[in-house]
């Protein structure tokens, strides 16, 4: 089934953060069996060029792969998309005008305002046709809410139609209200708590993302409700499982 029906049904699908360069990485971490994985251009050095080659990575293992961009910019969101990028994690949606520009910028006429052009995604040249009718059935575009701003829209961002989920930024979050990583302050915890109840009630799919590798904070986010789930990135991945690995290994000489 393809991510978009998945997310259509609300069902749970678990995802993670690619910020290394490398495509044995993408190949290795679609391999394992994550449900999407996430380009990370807003907080790692990847440049678009490097974006195509780990798109194409993921390709070869039936990863969808979703590039956060750096900006809800219609130039960004249009390269990212020609590349072959399955969809857009757009940061810092405040409102629902920010939602349907995105919403916009990802869709050609008369849906969207995309500009067309001929590269990667479109087969360069050869398959425009059918990539057009892909885009409608299968691209996905994620609000990132992340901002105390964005939980007060939140019911108007939720139902602009094209929003296919959303995930919260917890940290950006817990900093826009003037508690900069204190995640389980009770006002921080309120403002999550109102995001999950507006995505229930709407019936989007939503989550946040459980940066360090744990698997029980994930089990309780799935327990709380949510659905769309990033599981750390791969530098905590191989931090944390190298730091484990030697601790034993020193531990038992």
């Amino acid at each position: 089934m393809q991510l978009k029906s998945k997310l259509a049904r609300n069902a749970l699908t678990i995802g993670s953060w690619i910020t290394l360069g490398h495509p044995a990485i993408a190949e290795i971490m679609a391999a394992a069996g994550f449900d999407w994985l996430v380009l990370d251009t807003e907080h790692s050095v990847l440049e678009l060029s490097e974006v195509q080659i780990l798109i194409q990575a993921l390709d070869g293992q039936g990863c969808p792969a979703i590039v956060r961009l750096t900006s809800n910019h219609p130039d960004q969101i249009k390269r990212v998309m020609d590349a072959g990028a399955t969809g857009v994690m757009v940061p810092m949606i405040k409102t629902s005008a920010d939602a349907e520009a995105a919403v916009q910028a990802v869709y050609y006429p008369p849906r969207g305002a995309r500009g067309v052009g001929l590269a990667r995604a479109q087969g360069y040249g050869a398959r425009f046709k059918q990539y057009r009718l892909w885009l409608d059935d299968n691209a996905i575009i994620v609000a990132m809410i992340e901002h105390i701003d964005a939980v007060n829209a939140i019911d108007s961002i939720l139902s602009v139609p094209g929003i296919d989920a959303y995930i919260i930024g917890p940290y950006d979050l817990s900093g826009s209200m003037g508690r900069p990583g204190e995640l389980d302050y009770p006002e921080v915890q309120t403002a999550i708590a109102r995001v999950l109840e507006a995505g229930r009630r709407l019936g989007k799919p939503g989550g946040i993302h459980v940066v360090e590798p744990d698997p029980d904070q994930l089990r309780r986010n799935i327990q709380a409700g949510f659905n769309f789930l990033g599981y750390g990135l791969d530098i905590r991945i191989l931090d944390t499982l190298c730091r484990s690995h030697m601790q034993n290994i020193r531990e038992g000489l």
